[in-house]
């Protein structure tokens, strides 16, 4: 069943790609090609698949390659940008892009691709009245990878973003959020802010709950070039 109740994605596109630039030394990081296509199509036929129909493009760095591809719109869905004029970290990019949302939506890492079922994210997150809720998946890779301590009820009780741990959860780069997650916060649009350290942080210590639901579907981080090369064995056709 397709999704017909989220309807917006923001795609945080403003990074840098500083260890992405041996191998892709003009493009922004979510531009990258694979198998001749940005990796940014991969990721919006993935979710307009699943009932996406708008996408807010947080974007900065070479702002214009992604204007000029995408335009207004991308198959059937629209497109609307959040620019950075000045590097606003990744949470300052999500403040911005997500000040007029009035709706539950998504939030998705411009370079990181994981398998989630829509369907099975949003009733997890019904179910648990959350605000915030994380896709998650497993990896030895702590050291490149926030991993989490989840409860059997999937709240994450803590984040650790150095955790040397075999197989344990770790942060699958989807988010989906409840736009009163936002009144918890001590940041505003146009502050420059990390998502993972300061924003996420801020949320939890102003009595904020957040929840992850394992996803066992692939999952590709591109930011890395040894990891950018294998993307097109992953990525779905």
């Amino acid at each position: 069943m397709k999704n017909k109740l989220i309807e917006t994605a923001v795609i945080l596109a403003g990074g840098l790609g500083t260890r992405l630039r041996e191998a892709v030394p003009d493009l922004p990081k979510p531009m990258a090609p694979i198998n001749g296509r940005p990796f940014l199509e991969y990721q919006m036929d993935y979710w307009i698949d699943q009932g996406i129909s708008h996408f807010i493009l947080s974007i900065g760095y070479l702002k214009n390659t992604i204007i000029n591809h995408f335009g207004e719109s991308y198959k059937n869905a629209t497109i609307e940008y959040a620019i950075e004029h000045k590097p606003l970290g990744t949470g300052g990019g999500l403040l911005l892009s997500a000040k007029n949302i009035k709706k539950p939506f998504l939030v998705l890492n411009g370079d990181t691709f994981i398998e989630v079922d829509l369907d099975n994210l949003y009733e997890f997150h019904l179910e648990r009245k959350s605000e915030w809720t994380f896709s998650l998946f497993r990896t030895s890779q702590f050291e490149r990878y926030m991993g989490m301590d989840v409860s059997q009820n999937g709240e994450i009780l803590s984040l650790k973003s150095e955790l040397d741990k075999s197989g344990g959860l770790a942060n699958g780069g989807v988010y989906l959020i409840e736009p009163s997650a936002f009144d918890l916060l001590a940041f505003k649009a146009g502050d420059r802010v990390s998502l993972e350290d300061e924003l996420l942080p801020n949320f939890i210590s102003n009595n904020g709950v957040l929840y992850g639901q394992e996803c066992k579907g692939k999952f590709i981080d591109i930011g890395v070039p040894e990891d950018y090369f294998q993307a097109k064995d992953i990525l779905p056709n």
